[in-house]
């Protein structure tokens, strides 16, 4: 009777769970079809009209950023290595800030003037590539790299109903992907952005919650020092082995820098209507970036009072603590923050995927005269297609959650982020430099990891800080030789 009464209880529990699920995802696909004729063109398809008000803007920008990273592979970091790894959260927040500082208000204004609703474009047009050469050379690192990034969120979204709801990963993944692929397939750029504005008010909500619950469970932050002695466990910002400068040089760059790429988030600076008001989303978004870090680092934090040993995944100590601390509905409505704030990256990436394989290459090199409809739809197909690929990258990898999302956020900041500053800074920077900086990026975040090394260097130190300066100087050399030859 026991034994019957314990199955009972694990099927009723998975039954509230999976109703918290389902209910969470009516709510996105009703915002989708809300939407739906938001969008009358590819162009408004993939950039929304730039009707973006300034709150929205902010929110969906820094939901975007935030995937299952942060409830998964940061709190997992923090909860391995102590407070060393709070330098990851440090760099994050200076990139960002640096990120709306210098890059947004004269993204927005550029991207207007060159009549470009993608970088592709924005670039093909600022350097004057007749033959687009760098569009064709962007998108294929584009696709490379995003979709392995969309492939890191499905992995978190298996981890996550394997373990609540005793489902497969591979078929987990495969019902968020559907529900993925309707929303964004019917509402496009508006309903990702009104979306993910309501994720991030959701999320940091349930990030700020689960680790007070459990530290008041534990008994508070004594708890956390018990637990770091028996685990010796620094909670000091300074390594104790080693360059210390060196080592934090390496883990705040080694994110930090990997904004200006990041091509998710710089769309929502393109989208917004008002470009005066991205002073008051700047403050917003970092306000709010700032509580999630600080309430992720503290997840972490608490796992270290709430596990006595590690956990054969380090990855759900956020998981396995809602699953004991809450009731099974209510555990199920927290964890939808987890899917949150997957999705919020994960739409966000694929209609950057869509705009390049159906504004860049379709629309502009195949069908130069489809009628809007046909670019509509164009889009809407890319959606599935990419979608498919990602989800099979996924199944096929094998990777966590961690490697995925530092490979990919590696790869956009090195391959884009520095033409991307110089192409909004720097007049002499011209299309040789260009297409030189793209090479090199992609190159060296593609490779780099196979490259033995006697400390880990992320890909982003070689990728990012030697390429602005070559670029530079490419495109001077190639303009003297011009005028040499002339």
């Amino acid at each position: 009777m026991t034994e019957v009464c314990k199955k009972l209880y694990i099927a009723l529990m998975t039954f509230e769970i999976s109703l918290a699920f389902a209910l969470y995802f009516a709510c996105l696909l009703i915002i989708g079809f809300l939407t739906y004729r938001r969008s009358k063109n590819g162009g408004e398809f993939v950039l929304g009209g730039r009707s973006l008000n300034f709150y929205v803007t902010a929110l969906s920008a820094h939901a975007s950023d935030m995937s299952s990273w942060l409830f998964m592979a940061y709190p997992a970091s923090i909860f391995l290595f102590g407070g060393v790894q709070i330098w990851t959260a440090i760099g994050l927040l200076l990139g960002m800030f640096l990120n709306w500082q210098l890059v947004a208000p004269r993204l927005r204004r550029e991207t207007e003037r060159y009549a470009a609703v993608t970088l592709g474009t924005f670039f093909t047009n600022r350097f004057e590539d007749p033959h687009g050469t760098l569009r064709a050379l962007s998108a294929p690192l584009a696709l490379l790299f995003f979709t392995v990034y969309v492939s890191a969120g499905l992995v978190g979204m298996g981890y996550l109903f394997d373990v609540v709801l005793g489902i497969h990963p591979d078929l987990g993944m495969a019902v968020a992907m559907l529900v993925v692929i309707i929303y964004v397939t019917v509402g496009g750029f508006v309903s990702i952005c009104w979306i993910d504005f309501f994720q991030a008010l959701f999320l940091l909500a349930v990030i700020i919650m689960v680790p007070l619950v459990a530290l008041m469970h534990e008994g508070g932050f004594s708890a956390i020092a018990n637990g770091s002695s028996l685990r010796s466990l620094s909670w000091s910002l300074w390594p104790e082995q080693g360059n210390a400068l060196v080592q934090v040089f390496l883990i705040t760059f080694g994110w930090g820098l990997g904004y200006f790429g990041q091509t998710h988030i710089l769309t929502k600076f393109m989208g917004i209507r008002d470009p005066a008001e991205l002073v008051k989303s700047k403050w917003l978004g970092m306000s709010w970036q700032t509580l999630s870090l600080a309430a992720a680092t503290l997840v972490g934090a608490a796992a270290v009072a709430y596990f006595p040993s590690s956990p054969s995944n380090p990855e759900l100590v956020f998981v396995l603590m809602v699953k004991s601390l809450f009731h099974p509905f209510l555990a199920g409505i927290v964890l939808c923050a987890i899917l949150a704030a997957t999705i919020s990256t994960i739409d966000s990436q694929i209609i950057v995927l869509v705009s390049v394989l159906a504004e860049d290459l379709y629309h502009r090199v195949l069908r130069k005269k489809a009628p809007p409809k046909e670019q509509l739809w164009a889009s809407r197909s890319a959606v599935l297609l990419i979608s498919v690929i990602a989800y099979l990258i996924a199944v096929l990898s094998g990777s966590t959650v961690m490697e995925l999302v530092f490979y990919s956020w590696s790869g956009l900041g090195s391959t884009f982020g520095p033409v991307l500053l110089l192409a909004l800074y720097d007049k002499k920077t011209n299309r040789a430099g260009a297409i030189f900086g793209m090479v090199y990026g992609g190159l060296v975040a593609a490779l780099w990891p196979l490259v033995p090394t006697p400390i880990t260097i992320p890909a982003l130190i070689p990728g990012f800080l030697l390429n602005l300066p070559l670029i530079a100087l490419v495109s001077r050399l190639s303009k003297a030789k011009k005028s040499y030859a002339s």
